[in-house]
């Protein structure tokens, strides 16, 4: 995958686990986790905010203090001792962030409109705020905030990085037209409404240099209470954008099923997109050995994401070859502190050296 060699096409992807400190600091048991996990063909890191305005989760990590980018680093050495590759997800809230994260001030977005729902803040459980909307002029400044992540991300030793742009964050919500309504260059038309994502884009493609930049997307998914008028039509045209940008992959969420139908009705977004990106695509929806195996064998994808399975396997990759059984995740201690639900599920060669 550009400059990457990988040994298989499996990939760890991001799942925001909340071990991290209040103040977005990596902690040693990260290493440990991911080090675990370094057999597969690439790891990419829970989403990792760019900019305390761009936090909103609690004990998330950050990639935007001295601090966070020392704290990542015998993460990445971890990895790499253990034969691994990794890439960091840079991850800016938006309008799903809230004033407890913030010391007080309101999240931004692209217009003044709330998603629906909640979140938990160190101060609990609470409902989403209608949030600030971003003057144009203070898009460079985000811009330049990727750049300076994507920078610190390889200081950090990561190998490359990936740009959420997925599930309902920042990007997602410039995107789509039922969160932004600006009447500005940014808004109104699937041009404009594309026009800062592929600012960001190209500017950690720019940085991170060839072979090392991918980014996500969830055309189909209502995460965080996104709509679109015409999501095939948006979609498409970002993803032929992309391709003047440097980005490496694609990472397309795509429920996976038998005859690429959606329970909704609607066709998986995938198939209709891959013609349009010559670069390596992955896809992430629920994949089993099998189902993963066929997308392969079919060509509709080069990379398979797991999500789910990898929370209680570490050993993925060799349960899938064994055709061993599974752990169940648990999914009580998924954001809670500490080893339990991180650290404690049994492997397969217990005697293994990660």
């Amino acid at each position: 995958m550009g400059k990457l060699r990988m040994p298989n096409r499996a990939v760890m992807v991001p799942m925001t686990r909340g071990r991290a400190t209040g103040e977005g600091v990596p902690t040693p048991i990260m290493a440990e986790y991911y080090g675990l996990r370094a057999e597969a063909g690439l790891l990419i890191t829970e989403a990792t905010a760019i900019s305390r305005q761009g936090s909103g989760w609690l004990n998330a990590p950050g990639i935007y203090t001295e601090t966070q980018v020392a704290a990542w680093r015998p993460i990445t050495e971890r990895v790499h001792a253990a034969g691994g590759r990794i890439f960091l997800q840079l991850w800016h809230m938006g309008r799903v962030s809230h004033p407890d994260f913030l010391d007080g001030a309101l999240p931004v977005g692209p217009s003044a409109v709330a998603a629906a729902g909640e979140t938990h803040t160190p101060t609990g459980k609470q409902s989403y705020v209608v949030p600030r909307a971003l003057d144009a002029g203070e898009l460079p400044g985000i811009v330049d905030d990727y750049r300076k992540a994507t920078e610190n991300a390889l200081r950090a030793g990561f190998d490359g990085v990936e740009i959420h742009a997925a599930n309902g964050y920042l990007l997602d919500q410039f995107l789509r037209d039922g969160s932004n309504r600006r009447s500005d260059e940014f808004g109104g038309s699937i041009e404009n409404r594309l026009r800062f994502p592929l600012a960001v884009a190209k500017a950690v493609a720019d940085v991170a240099g060839a072979g090392r930049t991918g980014i996500r997307i969830s055309p189909q998914g209502q995460y965080n209470d996104m709509k679109d008028s015409n999501p095939l039509a948006l979609f498409s045209a970002f993803t032929k954008a992309l391709n003047g940008t440097g980005v490496t992959y694609l990472h397309v969420m795509d429920p996976v099923t038998a005859d690429h139908m959606l329970s909704n009705g609607e066709p998986q977004m995938h198939p209709a997109l891959r013609p349009l990106f010559p670069g390596t695509l992955m896809v992430n929806g629920g994949y089993t050995r099998e189902t993963a195996e066929a997308a392969l064998a079919q060509g509709t994808a080069d990379l398979i994401a797991f999500g789910v399975p990898y929370l209680a396997n570490p050993d993925l990759l060799e349960r899938l070859r064994a055709g061993a059984a599974m752990n169940a995740p648990d999914f009580a201690t998924l954001y809670s502190p500490g080893v339990k639900g991180y650290l404690d599920y049994p492997v397969l060669n217990a005697n293994a050296t990660p």
